[in-house]
C-alpha cells in the first residue's frame, strides 16, 4: 500500500517524457466489473491515452484495460472511451484550459483510493524534440554525479 491509502496499478511514464505536466487532478473512472478484475491482476496500458471534453463530460480514449480472461460474455472492448467523474465546475475549468494553445490532457496514472478506481490527469503542454534531449541530459548529469558520490563514499 502506497501513500495516502493509494495502490498504483499503472504509471504513464511517457507522458513526462513527451509533455511538460503543469497541473494534476483526480478523476473517478467508470468501468464495468469484469475491468476492475482485470485492473487488480495489473492488465493496462495507459501508453497511448488521451482524454477529452465531449458534451459537458470528460473522455478518456486509448486506455487498454485487457479483457478478463475468466469474463466471458461480461468482458468489454479493451480500449472502449471511457467515462471520466469529475465536479461539473472543476471540467468547465479544464475545458477553458484546454481551449489555450498547445494543452491537452493526459492520464499520468490509474490506482486504488480504498475500493475506488482513480485516474491522475495532467494539464499538459508538449514538448519539443530539443526539450527532450535537455531532459534527457539533465538526467544523465545527476545520475552520472550520484554515482560519483556513491563511488567516493566507498
Amino acid at each position: 500500500m502506497a501513500e495516502n491509502g493509494r495502490k498504483l496499478i499503472a504509471n504513464n511514464r511517457k507522458a513526462y517524457h513527451d509533455y511538460y505536466v503543469e497541473e494534476t487532478y483526480e478523476a473517478g473512472i467508470e468501468l464495468c466489473g469484469t475491468e476492475v478484475k482485470s485492473l487488480r491482476n495489473g492488465q493496462v496500458n495507459l501508453k497511448d491515452s488521451y482524454c477529452q471534453i465531449k458534451n459537458g463530460s470528460l473522455i478518456a480514449y486509448g486506455i487498454h484495460i485487457s479483457p478478463y480472461e475468466k469474463g466471458n460474455i461480461f468482458n468489454r472492448v479493451p480500449t472502449r472511451e471511457r467515462t471520466l467523474l469529475m465536479h461539473k465546475r472543476e471540467i468547465l475549468k479544464l475545458f477553458a484550459l484546454v481551449g489555450q494553445k498547445g494543452y491537452s490532457l493526459i492520464p499520468i496514472s490509474l490506482y486504488f483510493k480504498g475500493k475506488w478506481v482513480k485516474m491522475e490527469i495532467g494539464l499538459c503542454k508538449g514538448k519539443k524534440l530539443y526539450d527532450k534531449r535537455e531532459t534527457e541530459a539533465k538526467k544523465t548529469m545527476a545520475r552520472d554525479a550520484a554515482r560519483e558520490l556513491s563511488d567516493r563514499g566507498n
